[in-house]
């Protein structure tokens, strides 16, 4: 098993929600990623997911480009955010690391030393905004070399389509709240219920759903059937224009703590209404 596999096969078995945070590799500062990446963990988030800072990044809002755009002007590139994974590696060896990007920055790297470099490193999986199910082929050597593809499923998937990215998804299936780009501030609760409970129907992984989840108050909302949230450009807001490693790693704490304490009450209220039922 992996360690995106034992980490959610451990939050199931205490009933728990997963909490996914994502951070723009070396925004707001490069010598703050790490400490933030431990600082995640230890406010209550059960995975990272390492943005990879590109030129383009097509499927993302404001917030996020233009922490790419902050990035890329520190010089961070695939090269360095390996670096970073390798000196997280040295005292946390079981939170899984997903890297989540585009295909050019793979590419350039070329795809298998990219992928021997990143399993080296230490990191778990991989989420390719643009590639496809319909393109698995070219993610084929990150796949061989062991790190899991993550997939991401949308409202605007159709069944067929669905059903392949169900039956080949691996460590989560990622469900994309709603079609648009990421920070949009608008989430339709019930709707994503009802494509959530009928995605795990057919998913054999687990389904984190992110998009639109900027608080303890949504993610709480979304906690209430999926087995993971996703919080992003948020929390990459929030650590925009810390001036220090100190002030990042307060920022990262002060907005990861309420939204797990606010997870773990629902699932306190969950086991509760089992137990008097």
């Amino acid at each position: 098993m992996s360690r995106i596999d034992h980490r959610f096969a451990a939050l199931r078995a205490q009933d728990r929600t997963g909490l996914i945070t994502f951070l723009t590799a070396g925004d707001p500062l490069p010598a703050a990623t790490v400490a933030i990446m431990h600082e995640l963990v230890a406010a209550g988030a059960d995975l990272i997911e390492l943005g990879v800072p590109f030129s383009d990044p097509m499927a993302d809002g404001p917030v996020i480009q233009h922490a790419s755009e902050r990035a890329l002007a520190h010089g961070v590139e695939l090269a360095t955010i390996l670096g970073w994974v390798r000196e997280f590696r040295q005292r946390d060896a079981t939170t899984p690391i997903v890297l989540m990007g585009y295909l050019n920055p793979v590419e350039i790297h070329g795809a298998a030393r990219f992928a021997d470099a990143a399993v080296a490193a230490g990191v778990d999986g991989i989420l390719l905004v643009d590639c496809p199910i319909e393109e698995a082929a070219t993610a084929a050597p990150l796949r061989e070399a062991g790190l899991q593809q993550i997939l991401l499923a949308a409202p605007t998937t159709g069944e067929e389509r669905l059903a392949r990215i169900c039956a080949e998804a691996a460590g989560f299936l990622y469900y994309v709240s709603f079609a648009g780009i990421t920070g949009a501030d608008r989430i339709d609760v019930g709707a994503v219920r009802a494509h959530v409970e009928r995605l795990r129907q057919w998913a054999k992984v687990p389904v984190a759903v992110g998009f639109g989840i900027r608080d303890a108050t949504s993610a709480q909302a979304i906690a209430a059937f999926a087995d993971a949230v996703v919080i992003g450009s948020a929390l990459v807001a929030r650590l925009a224009g810390a001036a220090s490693v100190d002030e990042a790693r307060a920022r990262a704490r002060e907005f990861v703590a309420p939204v797990r304490a606010a997870l773990d009450a629902g699932t306190h209220a969950r086991q509760e209404r089992h137990q008097s039922n």
